[in-house]
């Protein structure tokens, strides 16, 4: 998003407008003396930030196992059901 803002304003809120365009990816254009002085803008993209909302078109997005793959898929059960249980109390607590 490419915003004008005043060089006055840029001075006072610098600190947010670095936070917006580091985190955001937002773009501001500089106004100084009724004309553009300069852009700031981020260094790289933004980075596309994945929720918790996602996960479900990621886990839908990944390969499934076929029938030939069910002898994988017992050997990682078996890996799993071979891990120690979890200790009931911690010695810290």
């Amino acid at each position: 998003m490419q915003t004008a803002i005043s060089s006055t304003e840029a001075v006072r809120n610098f600190s947010e407008l670095l936070n917006n365009i580091k985190y955001r990816g937002d773009r501001y254009t500089v106004i100084r003396g009724g004309k553009p002085a300069a852009s700031l803008v981020p260094v790289e993209p933004a980075r596309i930030v994945a929720t918790l909302a996602d996960l479900r078109k990621i886990m839908r997005a990944l390969p499934h196992l076929d029938s030939s793959d069910m002898s994988f898929e017992a050997d990682v059960m078996a890996a799993a059901n071979s891990q120690p249980s979890m200790p009931k109390a911690l010695s810290w607590e």
